[in-house]
């Protein structure tokens, strides 16, 4: 029998969103749409378990009604018989304000003492044991935002008394110089040597998938974005479970929950004749759901002249957020100082103007070789900006 396990973390429900000013409250309801997305696709999928990964909440001031929307979801699922395990994390840590100590989330959604289909994990009680799955889940809980040791430190499933054991931790897998001072830190060494079938992470907001060892561990990102820079979120994780003659198989796919999309767009700058037609050009891909990045490249004309805050605010409106950023070639001035004709630019900067001195006088009698001479101006730029020591983007 397949086990199907849907995993979620960083939902951050409440988060206040300062940056994002009038536009915070519609953001908190597209991270709880999301959260119940993710409900959904558990119930579509006639999932076994959910698991959410640290920082449900964004942190532990929240009213009662946030946490009884929660509940109400929670209630959802457990209407369909899919458990529910929550592990704390850095933002709803479980210190002595924990919201899990203030709100009983069981009780809240209308189930009986000892009921099994709602759990969230505690110093106390780190492990929800599941006969009907024959699955234990683990996850070591601190009473600190910063954990003293390793979660995984002098831990190992082997005395599980399960066919799966599954992890749970919200911290950074460490990567020296980058994790290694985060407030909760593990190592790929302790994943190895856990014994754990999978591990189920939380506390990156981008999705992250990895073997260490026999184990399967992932971070399923944010299910809808909590900062509009996190491209990989939008995400929750289906796993699945199986055991064939023996073997044991651990699947985790991808799956869409949030609303949220990003793009990158480029504009050739040679094509743009003035700051209107740019911004009628990006207007064409206005979407609310959609994070812009939007970048001028290639070679700027002379007379091109753009104030990207007044493009940015102009097209506000069209779009979730959206940024423009200048990576065009400008002209350098006429009087930029040439390298010797004996050296290989300056050789090239004498050919270049010769062509084009030799393509302008076509032109006059051909305008059909405007083209040519246009082209070689554009050499021309490029070439003086190699000279420069500019870096190019095109």
């Amino acid at each position: 029998m397949a086990i199907r396990i849907v995993h979620t973390a960083d939902v951050h429900l409440g988060a206040r969103h300062t940056d994002l000013g009038e536009r915070a409250a519609a953001q908190r309801e597209r991270q709880f749409s999301a959260f119940r997305a993710t409900g959904d696709l558990a119930i579509a999928e006639g999932a076994d378990l959910l698991l959410i990964a640290g920082d449900l909440f964004d942190s532990n001031s929240q009213p009662r009604r946030s946490v009884e929307r929660v509940a109400a979801e929670l209630r959802r699922l457990a209407e369909r018989a899919i458990r529910t395990v929550v592990l704390p994390g850095t933002h709803d840590v479980y210190d002595r304000a924990s919201i899990y100590r203030a709100y009983d989330l069981g009780e809240l959604a209308g189930l009986p003492a000892g009921s099994d289909l709602v759990t969230v994990l505690t110093p106390e009680a780190p492990r929800a044991r599941f006969p009907e799955l024959d699955l234990v889940v683990f996850g070591r809980v601190f009473a600190t935002k910063r954990a003293p040791s390793s979660p995984l430190s002098g831990f190992t499933a082997a005395d599980a008394g399960a066919t799966w054991s599954i992890g749970m931790i919200h911290g950074s897998l460490l990567i020296p110089g980058k994790t290694e001072h985060d407030e909760v830190v593990f190592s790929a060494d302790e994943v190895a040597a856990s014994g754990l079938d999978y591990l189920a992470l939380g506390h990156w907001h981008s999705v992250q998938l990895g073997t260490a060892g026999t184990v399967r561990y992932a971070y399923p990102g944010a299910p809808e974005p909590v900062a509009v820079d996190q491209d990989r979120a939008g995400r929750a994780l289906l796993v699945t479970l199986s055991l064939v003659d023996g073997t044991k198989t651990v699947d985790v796919e991808e799956r869409q929950v949030g609303r949220t999309r990003f793009a990158r767009h480029e504009v050739d700058a040679s094509t743009i004749s003035g700051q209107p037609a740019l911004v009628e050009q990006l207007a064409t891909l206005a979407d609310p759901d959609l994070v812009l990045d939007a970048r001028l490249v290639g070679l700027r004309p002379d007379g091109l002249d753009v104030d990207l805050d007044e493009i940015e605010r102009a097209l506000a409106g069209s779009f979730l957020a959206v940024r423009v950023r200048d990576r065009s070639i400008a002209p350098l001035p006429d009087d930029a100082e040439v390298p010797p004709p004996d050296t290989v630019l300056g050789a090239l900067v004498l050919d270049l103007e010769a062509r084009i001195a030799a393509a302008e006088a076509d032109a006059a009698a051909d305008p059909a070789r405007a083209a040519d001479a246009a082209d070689l101006r554009d050499a021309l730029r490029v070439a003086r900006h190699l000279m420069s020591g500019a870096e190019l983007t095109l």
